[in-house]
């Protein structure tokens, strides 16, 4: 109901009347003794033990779908399911061979990825929605357990030829005054690249927004701007894509991405196997990653 925004919207959604729902919930109300909605001619909005309750029953039908999901894998012989949510620089540069050597050792654990912007990752982590998450450069929260995942350096990519593709290092004041291509407005890179130039009094001049690194490096390619990527992610664009990296000499350039759960101590075992697994191969990325003498900007 509070998704859907009116008591009507919701009836017709889950095929009741609105007069059941409307009931069930002024019962819900009298039980608990406190308002958790807020009614006008516009619809409703949750009051803020409305918004709390919200939390809670979310919490508890995650913990059904988990019960279920963990279930029916046992009835099919995989034995564990394990939810992680991870932004894009921790799937592109990582996660592909962490999980690769992970399931040569535990093939009866099925594992679930998506991809979500680091705000997400630890709201949904926070909520129950998710068993791990992995992210970068956003304010951690008190109610999640924080671990160090690996070190991530952002570089400048540039196409060949460009004024910029010479130099063995620029810094971000250099490079203001050409178009970039940016990810998505909610990208770490793009929120921590737009305060790094707000720090120095100017502005990212953005021309385009994309949403993946791949799409990024064929907009460089193509000239139409330069972009601020992770050093493992555009590296294996450079053998095929006329494109070249230059190393950021700002210290933001250098990141820490990392590893969240809402309680280690109350993971399933998958969930801290793959949790323990993770934190390990994060310390020597060199080992599951693309190293950085096999691509070079030839």
């Amino acid at each position: 109901m509070v998704e859907e925004g009116t008591i009507a919207a919701a009836a017709e959604r889950e095929h009741i009347a609105a007069a059941a729902v409307s009931k069930r919930i002024r019962g819900l109300e009298e039980v608990l003794g406190i308002e958790l909605i807020f009614r006008s001619n516009k619809g409703i909005e949750p009051s803020a033990a409305g918004v709390a309750l919200l939390g809670l029953a979310r919490g508890v039908l995650h913990d059904l779908d988990d019960i279920f999901a963990q279930m029916r894998e046992f009835s099919r012989g995989t034995r564990g399911f394990v939810r992680v949510v991870a932004n894009i620089s921790a799937i592109t540069q990582v996660m592909p061979m962490a999980l690769k050597s992970f399931l040569q050792t535990h093939p009866q654990v099925h594992i679930r990825l998506d991809e979500m912007t680091s705000g997400d990752i630890l709201r949904v982590v926070a909520e129950n929605g998710a068993d791990i998450g992995l992210f970068s450069e956003w304010p951690e929260r008190p109610d999640l357990e924080v671990y160090h995942f690996f070190n991530d350096e952002l570089v400048l990519a540039v196409p060949t030829g460009h004024p910029l593709a010479g130099r063995t290092s620029v810094a971000l004041a250099d490079t203001l005054d050409y178009d970039y291509v940016g990810l998505h407005a909610d990208s770490s890179i793009t929120l921590q690249l737009s305060k790094a130039a707000a720090g120095l009094g100017r502005s990212v001049r953005l021309k385009m927004h994309v949403t993946s690194f791949d799409a990024l490096s064929l907009m460089v390619e193509a000239g139409l701007g330069i972009g601020v990527l992770p050093r493992g992610s555009v590296l294996p664009y450079l053998k095929s894509m006329a494109i070249q990296i230059v190393p950021l000499d700002d210290a933001w350039a250098r990141r820490d991405l990392k590893l969240c759960v809402r309680s280690y101590r109350s993971l399933s075992i998958a969930a801290k196997l793959m949790t323990d697994h993770l934190r390990s191969v994060g310390q020597d990325r060199g080992a599951i990653a693309v190293g950085d003498d096999d691509l070079t900007n030839e």
